[in-house]
């Protein structure tokens, strides 16, 4: 099937996916609005994909309590809103006028994606509309690869293009650009973000060699905003297609192991906290300390989390689940957690005595 091409559909007019990724105010939006007059100069229609409006904005209400923000359990709960942007791209791809079968809207922001449609069809390209080239600009954090991956399949499957642009800006600047939004991030969201965030890396991920990297800590130049159309030219002309080998699919199953693994140590963790803090009230604890101690065991659970997955990631190469004792690699990272939360209660039940 050539690129783009699907019954009914956008037919044989090239497609290319761009993500963006980066920081929260790195410039990604920035980047987005910039990219569609020169992208009109090549005779290209985009359609700028803004995560941020079409999820709806309670999947955002990111659970900040005392312990902090739980980012692995947050990544859990969008990931099904991602998935919903990128079903409306393939209706979209199915059947352009066909607005009725979206996902929910409990997923996905309806008016918001008809909103971008619409800035779609209103784009008049030097030349025939219909066969102008389609460029989705897709605007989010993409802070894991596994992310970044879903998109990758989905252009795999259809034959189009794919690219990634990282907007790399520092932690401070980005702080400091978010505070002045109407609606900013808040600020400890960012500060964890950026002790996850993995950056496109075709050393550990080669689906990701289409990738480029910019500086956004000052103001983009005009030549940086010609690298990004030069990347999107090139994958436009070099769509993806499915591969006769198992090479991406092994990767595909490294991905989802090494989440399995995360996510079963996650579960096991919160267990081991929640005993702890049964144990610390117990003990009378005082409030103060309390709150102390469920900061010190997220914390370190978080740690734990992201070195137990960069590990999965880097020494369980190429393998698949099923051929894992995925229970025993578990049970032997959480002992590791388990010593350190017992230090941490011994600490503070010793401290108030």
């Amino acid at each position: 099937m050539a690129a783009g091409e699907s019954a009914g559909g956008v037919g044989r007019v090239p497609v290319c996916l761009c993500v963006l990724c980066g920081l929260p105010a790195a410039g990604k939006s920035t980047l987005a609005r910039r990219l569609p007059s020169t992208a009109a100069q090549h005779g290209w229609k985009v359609c700028v994909v803004p995560y941020d409006d079409l999820i709806p904005e309670r999947a955002f209400q990111n659970r900040v309590e005392e312990d902090g923000v739980d980012f692995h359990d947050m990544h859990t709960k969008w990931k099904s809103h991602r998935q919903a942007v990128l079903r409306c791209i393939e209706q979209f791809l199915e059947e352009p006028q066909d607005l009725t079968e979206l996902p929910s809207s409990r997923q996905i922001s309806r008016a918001a994606w008809e909103q971008c449609i619409e800035a779609l069809q209103q784009q008049q390209p030097p030349y025939d509309h219909d066969q102008a080239p389609l460029l989705f600009l897709l605007d989010d954090n993409f802070y894991y690869p596994s992310m970044r991956y879903e998109v990758y399949q989905l252009a795999r499957q259809r034959s189009l293009g794919f690219c990634q642009v990282y907007l790399q800006c520092d932690l401070e600047s980005c702080i400091s650009r978010n505070q002045s939004r109407s609606k900013p991030v808040p600020t400890e969201v960012i500060v964890e973000m950026v002790k996850r965030l993995e950056p496109p890396n075709v050393q550990k991920n080669s689906w990701e060699k289409n990738s480029i990297s910019l500086s956004t800590t000052d103001n983009l130049p005009d030549r940086d905003v010609q690298r990004v159309m030069e990347l999107i030219a090139s994958a436009m002309s070099n769509p993806l297609f499915p591969v006769e080998d198992n090479t991406e699919q092994t990767e595909a199953d490294r991905l989802r192991c090494a989440t399995s693994v995360v996510h079963q140590a996650d579960q096991a963790c919160r267990r081991l906290i929640s005993d702890a803090m049964k144990t610390a009230r117990g003990n009378q604890v005082p409030p103060g300390h309390m709150k102390c101690l469920a900061a010190q065991l997220n914390e370190s659970k978080a740690a734990f989390l992201l070195n137990l997955r960069r590990q999965m990631l880097q020494e369980a190469t190429f393998i698949r689940e099923e051929d894992m004792d995925v229970e025993r690699v578990v049970k032997r990272a959480v002992d590791v957690f388990d010593h350190e939360r017992k230090e941490v209660l011994s600490q503070i039940i010793t401290g108030i005595k």
